[in-house]
């Protein structure tokens, strides 16, 4: 079954299937309203950019049904501004369970530096139906990946590292992500550079709105 892939900004993405929805890292420079018809939510890690706290917990008081999964702290901000504990739940690297009808995997643990002197943040890498979201962090996950979602620009990141980490991963297809602290020009560089040096079959920047088939 196809499972139909689009980009809501920055570092969040919706995967839709057979009348099911689930969201990755619905941050502050994101789709404010991608949570409408969630059925699921997976975030990496606690940074404002990945997850905006009053709008999970406002989409948690308003769908029932809705699930969200994250790491330790991002559970501990949920639940501490109100959110249902028993629909919040934690994940740890190494995990396995279904979220929204997906299948989900969990990877890693840890961010990338930032720099030496502040902490390393928990983060958790997905992967979903063959789609792999690190978070931030250049996890490989030990299971073969089909399209990789791809940090291109930030503070904790270079380009080259953008470019180690598509050929260790060796995906069908790469769709860069993580890129609202790039101008245009950052941008368009960026995609010159992972999509030459990288070595992908695919390196596919998506429109928004655009639907990148999945599996099938």
């Amino acid at each position: 079954m196809t499972t139909s892939l689009t980009v809501h900004g920055h570092a969040c993405v919706r995967l839709e299937r057979d009348g099911r929805v689930l969201v990755l890292d619905p941050g502050s420079f994101s789709d404010r309203g991608v949570l409408a018809d969630a059925d699921a939510v997976l975030v990496t890690h606690d940074h404002a950019d990945h997850v905006v706290v009053e709008d999970l917990v406002a989409a948690l008081a308003a769908q029932p049904e809705l699930h969200v999964w994250g790491p330790a702290p991002v559970v501990a901000l949920l639940t501490g501004e109100g959110a249902d504990a028993a629909r919040v739940h934690e994940a740890g690297p190494g995990e396995r369970w279904t979220a929204g009808g997906f299948e989900v995997q969990a990877f890693g643990g840890s961010h990338a530096v930032i720099h030496p002197d502040l902490p390393v943040p928990a983060n958790l890498a997905y992967l979903v139906d063959g789609v792999l979201h690190p978070g931030d962090s250049f996890t490989v996950p030990d299971l073969p990946v089909d399209v990789l979602l791809l940090p291109v620009g930030g503070p904790w990141m270079k380009v080259a590292e953008a470019v180690d980490h598509v050929r260790a991963v060796r995906p069908r297809v790469v769709v860069p992500i993580h890129d609202a602290v790039l101008a245009e020009a950052g941008q368009g560089l960026a995609d010159r550079l992972v999509g030459t040096l990288g070595g992908a079959p695919q390196y596919r920047r998506l429109a928004p709105g655009e639907r990148l088939a999945v599996g099938g």
